[in-house]
Formats: structure tokens, sequence, C-alpha cells
């Protein structure tokens, strides 16, 4: 297996728990009061947003070449950063409410 697609496999497989996550703040945020869900619908679309961009990302690696891959991998890498602090963030609040 190439480092391209076990780099690849990864993200798939991070991506993939962070999907699950969207999907267990959306059946807390179903539970909690109207306003309170209000705010939280807000923050779980920008971040579905943000996970449709890693995805986008995703696209892109799986479309470049095995030289070109890696020029890709900073692009992605800040995509995810910003998913993960944004996912990390959510649980936070979450916990809060």
């Amino acid at each position: 297996m190439s480092t391209k697609e076990a780099y690849k496999q990864k993200l798939n497989a991070e991506l993939g728990l962070a999907q699950a996550k969207l999907i267990e703040f959306k059946a807390e945020a179903k539970n909690s009061a109207a306003d309170v869900r209000v705010k939280y619908n807000e923050q779980l679309d920008d971040l579905q947003q943000m996970i449709d961009t890693t995805k986008e990302k995703l696209k892109e690696l799986d479309n470049a070449g095995e030289d070109a891959w890696e020029h890709l991998k900073e692009g992605i890498e800040s995509a995810w950063a910003t998913l993960g602090t944004a996912l990390k963030d959510t649980a936070d609040k979450f916990k809060k409410k």
C-alpha cells in the first residue's frame, strides 16, 4: 500500500468518526430547549460545512497523482485541524448544557 493510500484511509476513518459525532450532537440538540436548539443548530451547520470541506480536500487527494499529493497534504491537515478543534469545542458546549 502506498503512503498516499494509507494516509487517505486514515483520514477517511477519522472523517467517519467526525460524522458519527455530528449525528450524536444533532440528536442531543433535538432534546434541548428551543432557544438553545437554534444556537446548537447553527454550530452544527458550521460543523457540517467543515466536514464537507474536508471531504472535498480528500477528493482532491484522490485525483492527485503519486507525486502531487504531498502538496495537498498541508491543506488537508489544515482542514482537519479546524474540524478537530470545532468537534472538541462542540463537545465541550454539549457537556456544559
